[in-house]
């Protein structure tokens, strides 16, 4: 059985001013109208789940968009490879 393949929200990664402290939820199945972040989508889309991130300080970070990232949520640049 393969695991279900998320949908690619995106072809570059989303610019997001954190707040040191506060958790965010990444939308791992590219369905979430509220991306990069959870909206409750994945409930009807299989075997997916928000990934939470708590920001280390308040910065600008990369949250992925294209959904392949390794190194999920923040961007790798997977989204420079061919689909």
């Amino acid at each position: 059985m393969t695991s279900p393949v998320p949908v690619r929200a995106s072809e570059s990664p989303f610019a997001v001013q954190v707040e040191q402290g506060k958790d965010y939820w990444w939308c791992s199945c590219g369905l979430s109208k509220s991306q990069p972040f959870c909206d409750g989508s994945h409930k009807a889309a299989g075997d997916f789940t928000p990934v939470k991130y708590t920001a280390d300080a308040s910065a600008t970070v990369y949250f992925c968009g294209c959904k392949a990232t390794g190194h999920a949520p923040l961007c790798d640049g997977s989204h420079k490879k061919p689909v």
